[in-house]
């Protein structure tokens, strides 16, 4: 049984009280049931802005493979979901911009967990989604799945606050007795056999069950509704490691989110401040909107701003005596004659794409919202049957404007590549491209080690590639150059003009292949 020291009490009691009740760490998790969906993630983040959560550990994305992305909106999600390309499991968490600073590494395990690191201004913080199998799932895969959940618990430093949350498909049941060391009182239902697995776990490792410690109405605590109303369970849950109990000061279900989903979003609050990390400091490459320059009127107040600035250079004269300081000099007054101009005359492109979503799918994802609302405020099973009926209906409301807006996005995208294809625009053609070919070349996937360690933090992935680049680059080249002989034998080659003739037995030779 682990002992809490008096120390890490002291710690918690002088964490709360210098932060206040205002300064607290929002993480939720979700069971979202796909992200693959058209439309979906934009939705997901929606909700994640509207309840202001830092850091959403997501449930069942059925993204393929791992990385991590992101979004128009500001916001980094890091996935890890199957090797094999099918759309299925997958876990992903996303962050605001002020958690990503404050991320120090990041590992893939496999499609049912992902962990993330993060500093704060008193302890770090470990942080493991997870997708459990369901209770009706073979015991095989039960097993697989808590032993790799042990395995990396086990990673986790010891002094780091540790938080385990995601759709565990377990019910704990609100009878705690015997187990008041690591579950309250205020569980919802019965034990199942899942629930068993989990808290035999949680007492191993000394894990808080935080759904079970505050009470809330049944509503309040209930994270799954069953499609056909009748079933409803507590099976998605945050828990946070013994030693940083008092730290937590609430978890609660939020009906009101809604992303088409029959699981509801789960937020606990955590008395902790996110601190940036301790990365090393990279100038952003800001870049010149020379797109500019395609309009007529930019362009010549271009050459004049710059013709005016050139002036200065007319008195430089070339001379035998130049030395490098001197033509240092030089280089550095034109390049900043030009950088001078384009920031006047042209200014700095803005990064990010724009959102593709109409506003017309917009109101209808508020409208399915509204009917959600109504439909678990009302009492009467009648109007309960009928909203259910409307609610699906607006979803696939919803799912169809999303995929029209999505193809109003792509033929807008193809327009606009033929037009600069035509004014030979290349580089423009080449970025819609990219665009258009679906895929994520703006991923960014953890590298390995020589090993085979995935390796999670910045600073690793930084030295390796260093260390891959100077291996590659800087190759001794030993051993006799060959010898390759030139080709002795002339081609007879008739480089005469072409006549009409041979033009004509050319048609001809091509009318009889085509029959």
């Amino acid at each position: 049984m682990n002992v809490v020291s008096e120390s890490s009490f002291e710690a918690n009691n002088r964490m709360n009280s210098l932060l206040g009740p205002k300064e607290h760490l929002k993480i939720g998790t979700w069971n979202v049931r796909t992200m693959y969906e058209c439309g979906k993630t934009a939705q997901v983040v929606k909700e994640m802005q509207s309840y202001n959560v830092d850091i959403l550990g997501v449930s069942k994305c059925r993204w393929t493979d791992c990385g991590s992305v992101t979004t128009t909106t500001g916001e980094t999600i890091l996935y890890s979901g199957r090797k094999d390309n099918k759309h299925q499991q997958g876990v992903a968490i996303i962050m605001n911009k002020k958690a990503k600073q404050a991320l120090i590494a990041w590992s893939p395990v496999d499609e049912r967990l992902i962990v993330a690191r993060f500093h704060s201004k008193y302890a770090k913080m470990t942080l493991i989604q997870c997708y459990a199998p369901t209770n009706d799932a073979e015991d095989d895969s039960k097993t697989t799945f808590y032993e790799k959940l042990q395995s990396t618990v086990r990673k986790t430093p010891r002094h780091d606050i540790l938080i385990v949350l995601g759709d565990l498909n377990a019910k704990v049941g609100n009878d705690n007795e015997g187990k008041e060391r690591i579950m309250g009182k205020h569980g919802v239902g019965t034990i199942n056999e899942n629930g068993e697995l989990l808290t035999e776990f949680c007492g191993v490792n000394y894990l808080i069950i935080g759904g079970t410690l505050f009470q809330h109405k049944d509503i309040h605590k209930i994270t799954w509704n069953s499609p056909n109303g009748r079933d409803k369970n507590q099976i998605d849950h945050l828990m946070i490691n013994g030693r940083w109990k008092n730290s937590l000061s609430d978890v609660r279900v939020m009906r009101g989110a809604d992303c088409a989903s029959d699981h509801h979003l789960v937020i606990g609050k955590i008395n902790l401040k996110l601190r940036k990390a301790m990365k090393k400091v990279t100038s952003k490459r800001e870049m010149f909107d020379i797109d500019k320059l395609k309009q007529s009127e930019v362009q010549k107040k271009f050459k004049i701003e710059l013709r005016n600035r050139h002036r200065a250079l007319e008195n430089l004269q070339e001379s035998e005596n130049e030395t490098v300081e001197s033509l240092e000099q030089e280089w550095n007054e034109i390049k900043t004659i030009f950088k001078d101009t384009s920031n006047t005359t042209l200014g700095y492109r803005k990064r990010g794409r724009k959102q593709w979503i109409s506003d017309n799918t917009w109101n209808s994802i508020q409208e399915r919202k509204d009917i959600k609302k109504k439909l678990y405020s009302t009492k009467s099973e009648r109007i309960k049957t009928a909203l259910q009926k409307e609610y699906s209906n607006k979803d696939k409301e919803v799912k169809r404007n999303a995929k029209a807006d999505r193809k109003e996005h792509l033929e807008t995208l193809a327009r606009e590549a033929e037009t600069a294809a035509s004014r030979g625009q290349l580089s423009t053609v080449y970025k819609i491209t990219k665009q258009l070919s679906g895929k994520q070349t703006h991923s960014n996937k953890p590298c390995k080690a020589k090993d085979g360690r995935v390796l999670t933090s910045e600073k690793q992935q930084l030295e390796r590639w260093t260390e891959h680049l100077k291996e590659v680059l800087n190759i001794d080249h030993q051993g006799d150059i060959p010898n390759i002989e030139q080709f002795g034998e002339e081609l007879d080659i008739n480089i005469e003009e072409v006549s009409r003739e041979e033009i004509r037995k050319a048609i001809l030779k091509l009318n009889k292949m085509c029959l």
